[in-house]
């Protein structure tokens, strides 16, 4: 089969490869499609050497066949392959929190997902344990994959900051590409807080606006101010920072609003100073999360959210043999949500 490839730093290349033998409690997904995410341009460039790892940790498709010991699913089944491969028995995983996990995990380290540790599922088939996978009903596999991380990751950070979110609150969501546009949904679905988008490109900005954004800024200097007049110099109860660069995380840092809930998804690379005098940069009270991922409970809400109508995944389809060229577009900012690689078409 075809498998989209990291084969050295900074290097990806189409190879074939064999098909994967399942384990009896494992299960073969024929590959509908495979989002790209930033995440994987940050494996790209990693200056790590490693075997060959096919990359794509959002995925989709439709179960080819099934290990022996696999109940509950059947050759053509559309599925969802969950990105966080937990033991499911520790404690963490036993209270629901899933991608805290004590075994998989650690302090200073993250659970395994396909693409960044076993192989992803940017090639025409993908091996996952069949408890790592979650139904899709009547979801088209094609597009639904960018559910896995863009949906995921984005509700467990709203799902962290619900107690800030209720009637007459504000939240802003920095960064409306491939999981700001999902977040920004899910916060139009599932509260009533006044939603503020910021972006540094118009196009963005007007998807957020299709999609319930109250108010749309683009991302300056003034931007800050802008926003604090909008809640008559309070700050917004609630940002969700899903680019993570200086630019944004000074952003939120200068519009939160006392107790709120700060969240930073993004990996840009940024920093924040943090002080427990009175004179620190946050105001009494914010409570601040680095959001990873999510747990099942938050998958299984995407999935219920996107079958009912309530989220709609902005994409751009690329054949599997273009996939050099949806990195470098990705790279480049020319991405209008998310990109999907599509190998089975």
């Amino acid at each position: 089969m075809r498998a989209l490839q990291l084969i050295a730093p900074g290097v990806i290349e189409l190879r074939d490869v064999d098909v994967p033998t399942i384990a009896p409690d494992e299960v073969l997904v024929r590959v509908a499609g495979a989002g790209l995410c930033h995440s994987d341009l940050h494996v790209l460039h990693a200056p790590i050497e490693r075997p060959p790892l096919t990359l794509g940790h959002e995925t989709a498709g439709w179960v080819e066949s099934v290990g022996a010991e696999v109940d509950g699913f059947a050759a053509g089944d559309p599925v969802l392959v969950y990105l966080v491969w937990a033991c499911g028995h520790c404690r963490s995983c036993r209270e629901g929190r899933d991608n805290s996990c004590e075994v998989a995990g650690g302090r200073q380290s993250m659970c395994p997902c396909p693409g960044l540790g076993p192989d992803g599922g940017m090639a025409e088939y993908i091996a996952a344990p069949a408890r790592f996978l979650e139904p899709l009903g009547a979801l088209d596999p094609v597009l639904a994959g960018p559910l896995a991380d863009a949906g995921l990751t984005s509700h467990h950070a709203i799902a962290g900051a619900m107690h800030r979110l209720g009637p007459g609150t504000t939240a802003v969501v920095i960064g409306l590409g491939g999981l700001g546009h999902v977040g920004l949904q899910i916060l139009t679905a599932i509260t009533e807080a006044t939603v503020i988008g910021v972006d540094v490109q118009q196009a963005k900005l007007d998807l957020a606006a299709a999609h319930g954004a109250t108010h749309t800024f683009l991302g300056d200097d003034a931007t800050a101010a802008k926003i604090l007049d909008v809640t008559n110099g309070y700050g917004a109860d609630a940002v969700f920072d899903f680019t993570g660069t200086q630019q944004t995380v000074d952003l939120a840092v200068g519009c939160i609003a006392p107790d709120g809930a700060l969240r930073f998804v993004g990996l840009g690379g940024g920093t924040m100073q943090y002080g427990a005098l009175p004179w620190s940069p946050l105001p009494w009270g914010v409570d601040l999360r680095k959001s990873y991922a999510g747990t099942r409970a938050d998958q299984r809400a995407v999935i219920e959210l996107a079958a009912a109508g309530k989220i709609t995944l902005e994409t751009a389809q690329y054949d599997l043999e273009d996939g050099l060229t949806a990195f470098d577009d990705l790279a480049a900012g020319r991405l209008l949500g998310r990109a999907v690689l599509v190998p089975n078409r």
